[in-house]
Formats: C-alpha cells, structure tokens, sequence
C-alpha cells in the first residue's frame, strides 16, 4: 500500500504532473517500440535491403 500511496502522492495528486507524466512516458515507448520493430525487421530482411546490396550496384565515387 505504501507504493500505491507514494505513487499517488507524487505523480497522479496534481493533474500536470500526471499530464507530464504520460506525455514522458508515451515519448519512452514510442523510442522504444520504434527501436525492437526496426531492429526485427532488419534481422527478418538481412541480405534484401538496399542498405545490405548497395555496393553490388553503387560504383565506388572517385575523388576529384
């Protein structure tokens, strides 16, 4: 109970605070979400993206 009422006191009391602390959080998981997605798709399609085979078909750029 002391967690809970700790929690409350110091996040969902104030409305602002509660407002930021969503805000905050929505931010983190986005980052997060947006990371684990990005790196499955790479492990799932490693070999067929242009990134993987762009030096097949990109000539190497001379210094002028």
């Amino acid at each position: 109970m002391s967690l809970a009422t700790s929690l409350y006191n110091s996040v969902f009391r104030r409305n602002s605070t509660f407002v930021a602390s969503i805000f905050a959080s929505a931010f983190v998981l986005d980052s997060v979400m947006d990371i684990s997605f990005q790196k499955f798709w790479d492990s799932q399609n490693a070999g067929k993206q242009w990134k993987d085979i762009r030096h097949q078909y990109v000539e190497a750029e001379d210094d002028e």
